[in-house]
């Protein structure tokens, strides 16, 4: 990972000390979840990228405001096992380009951190000049490093199309 530590088991750096992908930063359990967005945040973290549905997990956006920096929270909904619309991507790319350009450090995540998440990555990876293969290749790499590395990231052929429809600059 490029010398970088994972701050929380189910993430992997994509850009080192720039984008962070993985699980739900949130928890059960109000001190588990405080614990990973500490981790996060020690990490650098200020940008949340939040890809789940509203109501899909327990909120973890109130658990931001502790921090004694300013931190942001941006949900871009993806139905779960579901790939975003070639409109809805641009605009999670966009938004993830932007964050990086404005100096943000940013935390990219779906629930497990793998369909959702390994989409918009490899989506992100094609758009700066990786073929979809290397793409592929190298989230399978990432993610072996993780507890969820007997997942298939993308998961599903829907979203393992859209990766493989990406252009560079799209």
């Amino acid at each position: 990972m490029l010398g970088r530590e994972r701050p929380i088991p189910g993430c992997y750096w994509v850009h080192s000390g720039r984008l962070l992908a993985g699980e739900y930063p949130g928890a059960a359990d109000q001190a588990d979840a405080r614990e990973k967005l500490r981790r996060l945040r020690a990490a650098g973290v200020t940008f949340f990228l939040d890809l789940t549905e509203e109501g899909e997990l327990d909120p973890y956006v109130e658990l931001l405001e502790w921090s004694d920096t300013p931190l942001e929270h941006r949900r871009m909904a993806v139905r779960d096992f579901c790939a975003p619309s070639e409109t809805e991507m641009v605009a999670i790319l966009d938004t993830v380009d932007e964050a990086l350009a404005d100096g943000h450090v940013v935390y990219l995540h779906c629930w497990g951190g793998v369909g959702r998440t390994g989409t918009v990555v490899a989506c992100h990876l094609v758009r700066h000049g990786a073929s979809s293969d290397e793409a592929l290749r190298q989230i399978e790499a990432w993610l072996s490093e993780t507890p969820r590395a007997d997942r298939d990231s993308p998961e599903t052929p829907e979203q393992v199309a859209l990766v493989r429809s990406w252009r560079a600059g799209q």
